[in-house]
């Protein structure tokens, strides 16, 4: 999955070392989260506050970090980036937690009393500004005072949570390993799908799991689920979409509208589709575009579509054409995790080997850009 920036060698090496850092990354996600780091807590008292620049810059990092890791705090990678109706930034990491900047001070966040060191996998803001988290350790919410955490112990069905979506009605659409849950805010609803299973499904990680949810502008809700192709709800009635019927693959990754009302489709094997509600472009399968495995759509301010490809950096898409971004265009890491337009109309893109910030112009380090981020 990782191809490291150094790396311009045959395919054959491309792959072993790919394979060979997974493994090393499955280590390091187990045991991430036992090292000593001083942060500052979610009441804003800071403890030690003197020491914690220098512990931060003391992490381990998995993979060298050529691009800047959030000053340290992050150890693996950012896996969800997002910025809220006031500015303030939010980065999910994948074994460090809930970082925050808020215009001020770049902080690593606390919950009930202790750090929040685990996988932080969606983002999403309500209507009354609330954050929301789906994390490995449940639902948290985070109401401009304080973080609330929603776990098994509240009627959640598993606390590893994978997708999280929040529809136009202000209902809580969460994914877990445990299956589906409605939350309204007060309790967890189980959310059944349907029996109807593809053919020899693979399952990643849970037959219950749904890893994507989206609401389209007719209000219809896409589930992507872990193996079962996805599913269409509308009004009490669902859609199943498979192979069969217009997929690539059974293992979808994620789904996204563009503001054409076009659906964007990413999966694990079959690479990226797109479809106007009556026909599908298969661009991966159709040798338009490279990389079977890809995800992390995001439609900026003009209305170009952004996505990961796995080992092959970034594409954008401008209605007309794809443009690849990859190392040699100034990205640290061809493998890139997620993707965010800030206000400004900057592009960031959180890599396995630090954060990169496109301004229209060119890809660079992100400190060089934010200098807070350094």
């Amino acid at each position: 999955m990782l191809k490291p920036n150094h790396m311009k060698s045959n395919e054959s090496m491309k792959i072993f070392m790919a394979s060979y850092l997974i493994l090393v990354f499955l280590f390091f996600q187990i045991s991430s989260c036992t090292g000593q780091v001083k942060e500052k807590p979610a009441d804003g008292k800071t403890a030690n506050s003197q020491n914690n620049l220098s512990l931060f810059q003391n992490q381990s990092t998995i993979f060298p970090q050529i691009h800047t890791n959030l000053n340290g705090m992050v150890s693996e990678f950012v896996r969800s980036m997002y910025q809220d109706a006031k500015g303030n930034f939010w980065f999910g990491t994948n074994g460090n937690g809930i970082i925050r900047y808020d215009g001020k001070i770049l902080e690593t966040i606390t919950t009930q009393g202790k750090r929040s060191c685990n996988a932080v996998r969606e983002i999403v803001e309500d209507k009354a500004g609330n954050i929301w988290f789906g994390t490995d350790s449940g639902l948290i919410k985070y109401d401009g005072q304080k973080f609330t955490t929603f776990s098994e112990k509240e009627g959640l069905q598993n606390n590893e949570i994978w997708a999280l979506a929040i529809d136009r009605n202000g209902l809580i659409w969460v994914g877990s390993t445990g299956g589906v849950s409605h939350f309204d805010g007060k309790k967890f609803t189980p959310f059944l799908l349907p029996e109807s299973t593809v053919e020899n499904p693979q399952y990643m990680l849970s037959s219950d799991l749904v890893l994507k949810f989206m609401e389209d502008k007719n209000g219809v809700m896409w589930m992507v689920t872990d193996g079962n192709g996805i599913f269409q709800y509308n009004k009490g009635e669902f859609t199943h979409l498979t192979q069969k019927n217009g997929l690539t693959d059974n293992n979808a990754a994620d789904i996204f509208e563009d503001k054409q009302g076009n659906i964007w489709i990413g999966t694990f094997n079959g690479g990226v589709s797109k479809s106007d509600g009556k026909t599908y472009t298969h661009y991966t399968k159709e040798g338009i575009i490279k990389g079977a495995e890809a995800y992390n759509f995001c439609e900026d301010s003009k209305g170009n579509i952004w996505f990961s490809a796995e080992g092959h950096g970034v594409y954008r898409y401008d209605g007309a054409s794809f443009t690849q971004f990859t190392t040699e265009n100034g990205l640290t890491n061809n493998v890139v995790q997620s993707i965010l337009e800030d206000h400004k109309g900057q592009i960031w893109f959180g890599t396995w080997q630090g954060i990169c910030i496109y301004d229209g112009q060119k890809i660079t380090n992100a400190k060089d850009k934010e200098p807070w981020t350094n």
